[in-house]
């Protein structure tokens, strides 16, 4: 559903006068305050084992609950993208990254609240301090490692880790190791 759609109120002054102002943007013709849609920043992660196979979720919830995905998540405030990658990866994983590496980014959008928010996704190659603990916990339902040959990207629910997913395989397959030292 389209932000201008949903949002029919000024969120400073209240007044019904909130009018599209441009493609990102609504304006209040009572006060004056715009509002510009920019995307929030959100993080994913590729983590490989020894065998170098990727480690996938399964989303617990909507959007897209019970498709593959990557561990990672939106950003906090205050918080950098390596530290949100990092944070998410224990929340959602319950072990720390000792490394993380910024890959490249992807538009997205995500739909929450039956609201397409849109998101800038960063992407990482993180390692993990103990790939022995690893258990599914917060948004997702389970997570295992898949060798890179076997994964389809048709099988993860949201548009940009299905592309990124599709770049990393190309990218690295029949590769083990993805950092370099």
């Amino acid at each position: 559903m389209n932000f201008s759609t949903l949002f029919k109120f000024c969120p400073v002054c209240g007044s019904g006068q909130f009018n599209q102002h441009n493609i990102k943007s609504k304006t209040c013709n009572s006060c004056g305050f715009i509002y510009y849609i920019n995307p929030s920043a959100a993080t994913a992660a590729f983590i490989r084992n020894d065998d170098g196979d990727l480690l996938v979720c399964r989303r617990a919830h909507e959007p897209a609950k019970g498709t593959l995905d990557l561990p990672g998540g939106f950003i906090d405030y205050n918080e950098t993208a390596e530290q949100g990658v990092a944070r998410e990866i224990e929340e959602e994983i319950g072990v720390k990254a000792i490394a993380v590496k910024y890959l490249f980014s992807l538009p997205n959008d995500y739909v929450y609240s039956g609201m397409d928010i849109p998101t800038m996704d960063l992407f990482f190659e993180c390692k993990l301090e103990d790939y022995s603990r690893i258990l599914p916990a917060d948004d997702v339902e389970e997570c295992f490692f898949l060798p890179i040959r076997e994964i389809n990207p048709a099988l993860f629910g949201l548009n940009s880790i299905k592309k990124a997913v599709g770049m990393f395989i190309e990218q690295h397959s029949g590769k083990k190791e993805i950092f370099s030292a």
